[in-house]
């Protein structure tokens, strides 16, 4: 793929905090300091790509930085990753052998550090800086304007734009609203802002949700609150943290992801049942899939919990009234907290709708990277994985710093549209149908497309180089 072109730039000069590159080649900008800007940045640099990386908040780790003053961070006092270590490091730097299985936010925010110090990439970020747009430029590239808490503000013209501004922090609320919750006297707060668990003592507190947020919220609340209820529309099945003793997602990595789906989701069924039973025999209502068919929701402790009595289920909510929430089995209880765990929409406000939509969640990119129509705007880690974000990252960073080096080719655009579709179709049939699994992917299996993808496109460069724009 030929790079889309670079010009001069308005405001401040790009090559002012960029990586010094210079000349006509590419200028890329990095959108975003978190987990995938950083190893944007360090793929770029090992092409010697100049950019530039604009973080909004004054850290790096975007959602693992604990109260992140860009207010896009969801990590909670308490956080632990829950996958392991082993499988969420990167490759090009491997987390220290001396973390635990699952470290702590903090330990996962100095990783992040560590890495950017590693690799040199501070002085090309320029912290406290706001994307306010990015618009295709006449001629090419991309003119994206910024703005800081300087009162600075400039426009400069890049080749290439890589968004690495992630999809955890535009929250989602119930659609619609439950009836009652504009007049309900009690709290009502999204997961994305909950902290410490001393807002719960004293309190009869309903955690809505069953995915990872929900049950460690649940959890936490059920050690502070005067009582812990957690309500949900539909089952799931809950994997333990390890299986034998080992780490539960590397126990079932490996050769058996080669396996027909059946057989590993027949597979995981079998070991669930052996390690914990199934999820009624806890109070929960039985799941409407199999394991595997939806992302995991991942904890040591709620089982616990709820075998001791100190959470209760309840089925979905019917309305709120007065200070009471209406189930709808029909039964009520007094609440005085509701902790909506309910997910987050996917958005890019500097984003036009022409350029990029993801209405509904549903996003429309070639190898989850790609938008067919605007050549030289990528997005890294818009997946959701049956595992960690980050390995899988690092992967697609390396393709797109081939393709703007002009080292690899995308095919032509009917081909892109093709293999969307498809993949689409695919994912609809692999995982049960909610916004939560628009961007879900299966970890290995899309490792090994990756890898594919990356050879492919530099045969293609290394043949009929195929333009896109």
């Amino acid at each position: 793929m030929e790079a889309s072109g670079a010009g001069t730039s308005d405001g401040k000069s790009v090559s002012d905090a960029g990586t010094g590159g210079g000349g006509s080649g590419p200028r890329v900008c990095v959108i975003g300091a978190g987990s995938c800007g950083i190893t944007a940045m360090r793929s770029l640099q090992d092409k010697g790509i100049d950019f530039v990386c604009f973080e909004k908040g004054s850290w790096i780790g975007g959602n693992w930085k604990y109260d992140n003053d860009n207010g896009q961070s969801a990590a909670y006092k308490s956080l632990h990753i829950n996958t392991s270590r082993q499988m969420m490091e990167y490759k090009a730097y491997p987390m220290p052998e001396d973390l635990p299985d699952y470290p702590d936010h903090f330990q996962i925010a100095k990783y992040f550090e560590d890495y950017v110090d590693h690799f040199g990439l501070r002085d090309s970020i320029r912290f406290q800086t706001e994307i306010e747009s990015v618009v295709p430029a006449e001629g090419g590239g991309w003119d994206v304007a910024w703005n800081n808490r300087e009162g600075e503000s400039g426009t400069d013209h890049f080749s290439d734009v890589i968004v690495c501004s992630g999809h955890h922090w535009d929250k989602r609320w119930p659609e619609p609203a439950f009836p009652g919750s504009d007049t309900f006297e009690g709290e009502q707060m999204h997961a994305h802002d909950y902290r410490t668990p001393d807002i719960f003592e004293g309190k009869r507190v309903l955690v809505l949700g069953i995915g990872n947020s929900a049950v460690d919220i649940a959890v936490e609340s059920s050690r502070h609150a005067d009582a812990t209820f957690l309500s949900m529309r539909r089952g799931a099945w809950i994997v333990p943290k390890y299986l034998g003793g080992t780490p539960t997602d590397r126990a079932i990595s490996g050769p058996v992801t080669r396996l027909p789906m059946k057989l590993q989701s027949l597979g995981m069924w079998l070991s669930l049942k052996l390690a914990v039973g199934n999820p009624t025999d806890y109070g929960l209502p039985k799941p409407d899939h199999m394991p595997l068919h939806a992302h995991p929701t991942v904890s040591q402790e709620i089982l616990g919990r709820l075998g001791g009595g100190d959470i209760k289920v309840r089925p979905n909510i019917e309305r709120l009234e007065g200070d009471s929430v209406v189930f709808t089995d029909g039964t009520r209880e007094k609440i005085d907290l509701i902790v909506y765990c309910t997910g987050y929409k996917i958005t890019f406000p500097f984003l036009a709708p022409e350029v990029f939509s993801a209405e509904n969640n549903k996003v429309d990119l070639y190898q989850r990277v790609v938008p067919p129509n605007s050549p030289g705007l990528y997005f890294i880690g818009l997946i959701q994985p049956l595992g960690a974000i980050m390995p899988l990252a690092e992967i697609q960073c390396d393709w797109v710093a081939d393709l703007i080096d002009g080292e690899a080719a995308l095919p032509g655009r009917l081909e892109m549209n093709r293999e969307i579709a498809a993949n689409h179709a695919k994912m609809g049939r692999r995982f049960i149908n909610s916004k939560r699994h628009t961007v879900e992917v299966d970890f290995e299996p899309y490792v090994r497309t990756m890898t594919k993808e990356r050879k492919l496109s530099r045969e293609r460069a290394s043949g009929s180089q195929v333009k896109v724009g």
